[in-house]
């Protein structure tokens, strides 16, 4: 069975970021038991030629939880075979003191669980005008931290 029976590769990357950053950013809730419920426990991450694991992931973790106040996920693309999910997004976000806006280019590998196991990740950061937030929250995700 496939992790994306039933759902487009679009909805599931959505659902899979949007799900993972609330938990994240909302949550009182430790970092590690977040992590391990959306990645495997011997997941690894290229971003941008840096070598993440799931130590490295949880500590990056922490001061996005601390700074992120809004955030939207916009999903050009996507693509699933087997397990395999490619995906084109845009993250815009609204730290305590900026904007950001990242296009993302994303190549993920899941577990038979649908938990991700190889993320490959290149990205690079595009403008966001003048003190304006990082873009409204998706719909029905009303993202006030």
């Amino acid at each position: 069975m496939s992790p994306f029976d039933g759902v487009s590769p679009e909805q599931f990357i959505a659902d899979f970021m949007t799900s993972f950053t609330d938990e994240i950013v909302r949550g009182e809730e430790d970092p590690g038991p977040i992590v391990d419920r959306y990645y495997t426990p011997d997941m690894i991450q290229i971003a941008d030629g840096v070598r993440i694991d799931r130590d490295k992931l949880i500590a990056h973790i922490r001061p996005v939880r601390k700074n992120l106040t809004h955030y939207r996920l916009e999903v050009h693309e996507a693509l699933a075979s087997g397990n395999r999910i490619a995906a084109r997004f845009t993250l815009h976000g609204q730290m305590r003191k900026k904007a950001v806006a990242t296009e993302v280019h994303f190549f993920g590998e899941l577990a038979a669980d649908g938990r991700m196991s190889r993320a490959h990740q290149l990205t690079r950061a595009l403008p966001t005008g003048q003190g304006g937030q990082g873009g409204q929250p998706a719909p029905g995700k009303e993202e006030e931290a």
